[in-house]
Formats: C-alpha cells, structure tokens, sequence
C-alpha cells in the first residue's frame, strides 16, 4: 500500500498499539497504517480497575458515524477483578462464583465473597494485554419510504427537481397549490436500517459483562424500552465465541433476548476446515497425490471429509442440538445482504462444496489418459524397481542431457568481498575439491549415510514454495523438519504456516507437531519468511499451559527479536531467542574458545587463529570462506563497533542449543550468512553417527537450507557434500538481471551451487508467484534436481528416488498453462 501512497485506518482496543509496534519492526511502510485505538489500556502496561470505573466500559465507543454506517463498540473486561455489582439478577452471583472454581488456575487466583445478594468482592488484580474483548454494532441508516408520484401531483408539484429534494428529505414549496409540501407527505414509511453484532466473548469471565452491559438493552426485545418504541431490531449476530462459552446456558438466554436476529456461531472450532476454500490449491493436490503418494499424501482435512468422518473439535460440532436459541454454524464464504432491503439475509451462493477425489481423479483420467501407466510406473521406483521407465513418457520428456555449462571449468579465487559479490553476479565460483564432471559424477552415487536408513529417522515436509506473497497454489516459505520421536524442526514460518501444518497433518496433528518443535529457524526479517511465528508460538503457549515445559529456543536475525519483544507485550509467546550471528561457525568456535579459556570475546581476540576440537583449520583460514569476513557492504558483525558476544547471555544460550540438538539426534546445527539482505543466513543440520545393525558407525545425513540469497561461495562451502541442499530459486534462467537486482538466483544458478557444492541432491523453492503451478526449468540441468511443491514430503530414504520422479510431475502439468503477472497486466488493459 506504502508503494501506491495509500494508508489504511484500523480501530481496535489498546492492545491494537502493541501489534502495530511489532509490525514497524519489519514492515517499512508501517507508517501508512493509521491505527485507533480506544479502551483502558493507552497508558500502561497493566491497569487496574474498580468497580466505579466499570460503567466506562460498556458505554458505547463511537469509532465511525456517517452516512453511509455507524459502527460502536463494547469493551467485555474479565470480571476477575475490583467490585462486582450484579445489575441483571441473583443468577449472576452464582455465575461469578462457578466461573470463578473454573478459571481459578488462569485469570482468578482469590475466592469471591458474597457480602450481599447482590455484591462480591473480590481482591483487585491487573488487567494484562489480551485480557479486553469487544463487541461491535454495526447500524446502517434507515431506509426511506417509497417516492408517491401520484401523492405529488395532487398536492400540486411538477415533476423535477423538487422530486429530488422531497427523496432527500427537504420540504418544498408547492407549484400549483400555496402549501408547503413535506417528505412525510410523498413519501411512504421507512424501514430502519439493518443492524449486525459482532460479539467476541473469548471465554467465561467475560460473560457477566456481556449480561451487563447497558448499552445492549436497547436491542432486546423484552427490554423496558420496547414499551417506549424505541427497541433497535437486530438482524444478525456473529458469534465469535468457542463452543465452550457459547452453549453456556447463560449465554443461550442472551442470544434469546434477540428474537428476530439471525445468529451465526463462527468460533474458531466450528469452521468447516475440512472444505477447502481454494478448490483450484485442492484439486492440484489431489492430482499430486493421486501420481504419487509417496511425495504427496492426501491433505488430512481433505481427507476426513473424502472419507466420511465428521470433525469432532472440542464437541462444538454439538453446538446447534444442545443450544435453546436457534443458530447456524458460520461456513466459508458465507454472506448475508443487507442491502438492497428485499435481499436482507443468508445468502449460500457462494459457499464452496465439498471436493471429492473421485471428481479430481475422474477428470485427470480423462485430460490425460496414460496417467494411469505413468502412476504404476512412479510407484514402481519404491517397490524395488528404482529404474525409470522411459517408456511411459512422451520423448521430449527423456533428454536429460548435460548442458555445457556443467563442463566448464568454473574455478575463479575469490580474494575479497569486492570480488565475492561480483562473483555471485557472474555465476563464478571457486571449486576447490575438483572439477565440475568430477561433481556431478560423484554425487549420482548413493552416500553412505543413506544406507539402510529409517523412514523413521528424518522427514522433510515444504510447508510453503513460494516467494513475496501467498498465492492460492503456493505458500510462502517454510520447512518442516519432522525427527519423528526425537522431536521436529520449523526452517522459517511466513504467514500461514500454522494453516499449513493443518492441511498436512490435520488439527490434532498439528498440534502435535508445534508441541514437538525443539526450535525455530528463521532467515531473515521479511515478513514471508517469519510472519506466521507468532501464531505458532502463541499455540504452542495454549498447548502447553498446563504440562512443565521449557521455553522454545527461537535461532533468527537480530531484528526478529525486536519483533517478538513487542509481540510479546500482546501475548506471551514463551521463548527464548539466539540471534543467528551467534550459531555461524566462527561465531561458536569463538565461544567455545571463550569457555574453555574464560577469555573475553573481543573483535581483536576473534580474529586469531584457533584449531577446535574437530576443526583441522586455523580459524583465519576458515574466516576467508565467508561472505561476512571480508570488507565491504554487508561486512563482518564481529568487526562492528559494539559487536563482542556477551558471553553471559550467550553461553547459556548455546549451551541450550547443545542440549536440545543432542534430543533431536543432531551433532551440529550452524548458520551460514548469504548474500540477500543485512542479517541474511542459510543453516546447516548435520545428524549424529549412527550404529547399524553389524555395529559399524554410520555417518549421519547433513541437510543445509540456503534462505534467500545470490549464489554465493560461503554456502557453497557449507553445502560440501550434503545430502540434501534445498536452495531457492525465484526466477526462471532468462531472468538473472531481475535477480540478481533483487538479491535472489535463477534455477540454473541454484542447481550449479548444488553441483560445485557436490550435494547429493538438491531440492528448489520459493518460486516467484508469477509460476502458479510449475515453475520455468530446463530439466536438462536437473540430474540430481526436483521441484517442490506445497506439502510435499520427502523421507531422507526416498531421496535417490527423488529426480527420477520430475518427469513424471511434469506430464501432470503439460496442460497447464504458466501465468505470468505481467503478461497478465498486459492483457487486461488490452481487453479495456
């Protein structure tokens, strides 16, 4: 919005001010946002309210009042706090009460006193950030009566403008007759406006202020002021409150107060997940999945409803036979009119249907019929036939002919960062183990690591392949690393990656999985690569509130913990950050020098020579082989001013990495800095030995992640024979100027990096969202190559199998057509 000069106004309770400071962290254009925010929180961080106050907060806040809408809200503040005064009856004394037995372990810690039938006090205790919940009215204005031409003319009016001034509510004098003509008299009865509530009541403690609130009895209709003509009639109210809240008997009597609203539950629980929103993202899965379910298993919410389980959560599937208030369950895409007047009301229409994998598969067969043969054929490579079938594919779908560029020599010295950036400009790297032949030869054969592996030992699931921005197709980036019973791995987290794990492993895998994380990894600061950490932190915050646990270790670039620091005054995350300068190689030989040697940490002490434990290196030889050595733009943060490691908060740090690596059966995890933007790593996981059954040490696998970058030596160096490096590729070949102005890599860049790097095999993503569907590759380069796509999962044993099953993907797709967004743009306007 920044970048077209446009703002955007956003109202919200005082908590708002705390989400918009985290978000100036990492959003330039932040200062567009115009935030309003209204409640009791503005000046301090914990506010403290007594029971004279408590009218101010269920007097109405008028945020908009216009024309065209007025819209007001409600502050509900848990009752858990000062003086409470039961203003409705004696069943609120007994509500507190049980309230209180219920939520004594999380927001009531002292028993309530009855001092009267109608008071009880109890000891004052601090609002905290999240503690407010709003409802909201929305009123639009009424709606006036009919124009009576007839009426007009026989009080003596001519047709024109006086027509118009009558509809806009002004009397006017008559044309024929000497009397003042008024809208009343030509006009028939208005209708009032349509009214919607939007009712957030997160949980019990904010139900007596619900009950309460005197800015609501306007709205019954068994209100004193029926009586009076002046009840607002209520047309729809939207429940945001879970099941547990809603279908409190309490809360059903409420609802009855609004007799003709139309109530729709749309808490968190009752949402039809397992219908999906983007049909065209479901159905390219279900292709996916139908070629290979090796690489693709069925979506679990997909699934539940393609097999015909319905989604129990929390009984809020319950909510509609047990309630005394008719309602319906909120469903994706659901709307309801409010103008014009004759279509007030649900409107179905565009509520997505279910999608059924026989329709998908049916459709396939008949687009390509030979699907049929190709999927025998690509299960064939996991039931002991690892040869691929030409046969089964059309000829212009075998050349895998080297390019020459994989013969060329390509060894160019690197001698300072001058020459490094241009180096990652020309495509020209050192290759200090051999030649590129050599490479490509070497890294065909099977590594050792790999040999009678488990399907039980490591699992890589592509949460998000895309780059910039969701698409309905492809996420944005982040990579689930599952250790199975040692734990799991979170590389990255853009937004929407709690969604995604829902879509993999369905809602109670999911939540399996975020209580599983031994840590998150995160890149860099753009927002597509770290804007879903909070909800995952959050989660796993509400998952564990009652088990012992210890915080979550968070590994990022240093303005990423500025972000969870203000996130953190909103709700408690829970985690304990290491900022990635401090896991690079240097950096942790450096420490564990400080350790054993009880030394201080200074820039000059870091740059002599140290041979570690395991490292045959002088730490000055390894210091060259990294971007961030050097001088130049994005120099060494151990050469800034102010850069030593305050080794009192880093060593326990570390320390808790070392332990937590040695859990997930890790012998190393490292940050590698790339060339992308300030702060910008790669990371390197490398598995502990194992001991096979003759009791030979096996090597264990090593997996590195390049982030974003330009190909750049240093992550050539740390990719050194791994067995799998998943490196972005955003643009297509013919793109490199776009990439490298933007600090990213073409495809064939990515797969040369894995190719100096002599890495088994290479996996590419974050793919620029101009390729919906498949990206833009020559496969002539991808020998030992494979395109990701969302939820994809690779098992370290199926790695070899891995290319063979490109081809194949790319017969599924030979239909499709690839979009480009500006081509696009192109054609719009040529069509207007």
């Amino acid at each position: 919005m920044g970048e077209e000069g446009m703002s955007v106004n956003i109202w919200g309770p005082s908590d708002l001010n705390y989400l918009v400071d985290a978000m100036k962290s990492f959003i330039p254009n932040a200062a567009m946002v115009h935030t309003h925010s209204f409640g009791a929180m503005e000046n301090s961080d914990h506010t403290t309210f007594s029971n004279s106050e408590a009218g101010k907060h269920t007097d109405p806040i008028v945020l908009i009042d216009d024309e065209v809408v007025r819209i007001s809200a409600i502050l509900l503040r848990p009752r858990n706090s000062g003086k409470l005064t039961d203003v409705m009856n004696e069943s609120n004394v007994s509500l507190l009460t049980s309230l209180a037995r219920e939520h004594n372990t999380d927001q009531i810690h002292d028993p309530l006193v009855q001092c009267s039938d109608n008071i009880l006090i109890k000891k004052e205790s601090p609002l905290k950030p999240g503690d407010i919940a709003v409802l909201y009215a929305c009123e639009l204005p009424e709606i006036k009566g009919k124009f009576d031409p007839d009426k007009a003319a026989s009080l003596g009016l001519k047709p024109g403008p006086k027509y118009r001034e009558l509809q806009l509510g002004n009397s006017v004098m008559s044309d024929r007759l000497n009397i003042m003509v008024h809208p009343s008299d030509v006009l028939g009865p208005s209708s009032p406006g349509p009214i919607i509530l939007l009712v957030d009541c997160p949980s019990g403690v904010h139900i007596p202020d619900l009950l309460s609130a005197e800015s609501l009895k306007c709205y019954y209709v068994d209100s004193v002021d029926q009586q009076r003509e002046c009840t607002k009639t209520v047309n729809c109210i939207i429940h945001l409150g879970p099941a547990s809240v809603t279908k409190r008997l309490e809360y059903q009597k409420w609802m009855e107060r609004f007799a003709h609203a139309q109530h729709i539950m749309a808490g968190h629980e009752m949402k039809n997940v397992e219908i999906p929103i983007l049909r065209s993202s479901a159905r390219i899965s279900s292709r996916l999945n139908y070629l290979c379910p090796q690489l693709f298993p069925a979506p679990s919410l997909q699934s539940l409803h393609i097999n015909g389980q319905s989604l129990k959560l929390d009984g809020s599937c319950e909510a509609s036979s047990s309630s005394i208030c008719e309602n319906i369950s909120a469903e994706n895409l659901l709307k309801f009119h409010l103008r014009p007047y004759a279509q007030l009301g649900l409107d179905r229409s565009a509520i997505p249907s279910s999608l059924k994998t026989t329709e998908v598969v049916n459709e396939l067969l008949s687009e390509i019929p030979e699907i049929v043969d190709i999927s025998t054929h690509v299960s064939q490579l996991w039931h002991g036939n690892l040869e691929e079938n030409h046969d089964a594919l059309p000829k212009d779908h075998i050349d895998m002919v080297e390019e020459p560029w994989i013969r060329e020599s390509a060894c160019v010295p690197s001698e300072n960062m001058g020459e490094q950036m241009a180096a990652a400009s020309r495509n020209d790297f050192s290759c200090p183990k051999g030649s590129w032949e050599n490479k490509v030869e070497h890294s065909s054969e099977v590594p050792a690591c790999l040999n009678n592996i488990s399907r039980e030992d490591m699992e890589i699931i592509l949460l998000g392949t895309g780059s910039s921005q969701p698409s309905k197709y492809r996420n944005v980036s982040s990579i689930f690393i599952n250790l199975f019973s040692r734990g799991s791995l979170l590389l990255d987290c853009g937004e929407g990656t709690l969604a995604q794990l829902k879509r993999r492993f369905g809602v109670k895998g999911a939540d399996d999985a975020v209580k599983s994380l031994k840590f998150i990894w995160i890149s860099h600061i753009h927002a597509d690569h770290h804007a879903g950490i909070a909800r995952v932190l959050s989660l796993r915050c509400q998952l564990l509130k009652d088990v012992p646990h210890e915080p979550l270790l968070v590994i990022g670039p240093r303005p990423l913990k500025q972000f969870l620091n203000a996130y953190s005054r909103l709700e408690d995350l829970d985690v304990q950050f290491l900022d990635c300068r401090h896991t690079t190689e240097e950096s942790l030989e450096s420490l564990n020098l400080v350790r054993n040697s009880g030394k201080d940490c200074s820039p000059e002490y870091a740059d002599k020579d140290y041979v570690g434990e395991k490292n045959e290196f002088p730490r000055s030889q390894k210091l060259k082989s990294t971007l961030f050595s050097q001088s130049g733009k994005m120099q060494s943060f151990w050469k800034r001013h102010g850069s030593p490691v305050d080794t009192t908060t880093v060593l326990p740090q570390l320390m808790n990495l070392k332990h937590v690596l040695k859990e997930a059966g890790l012998e190393t995890s490292y940050s590698v800095p790339v060339v992308h933007c300030p702060h910008a790593f790669g990371i390197v996981l490398k598995a502990a030995v194992r001991i096979n059954n003759m009791g030979k040490s096996i090597p264990g696998w090593k997996f590195v992640y390049s982030g974003d970058t330009r190909p750049c030596q240093a992550l050539i160096d740390a990719s050194h024979d791994a067995t799998v490096l998943i490196h972005e590729a955003t643009f297509e070949d013919n793109l490199e100027d776009e990439a490298i102005a933007k600090n990213h890599s073409t495809t064939k860049e990515a797969i040369k990096v894995g190719t100096s790097a002599g890495a088994y095999r290479v996996i590419l993503t974050h793919f620029s969202q101009r390729y919906p569907k498949f990206p833009v590759f020559d496969e002539r380069h991808m020998r030992n190559t494979c395109i990701a796509f969302d939820l994809m999962s690779v098992n370290v044993a199926d790695l070899p199998v891995l290319p063979k099953v490109l081809p194949y993907l790319k017969v599924l797709f030979r239909n499709e057509m690839i979009l480009d967004e500006q081509d696009d743009a192109v054609e719009l306007a040529s069509q207007q």
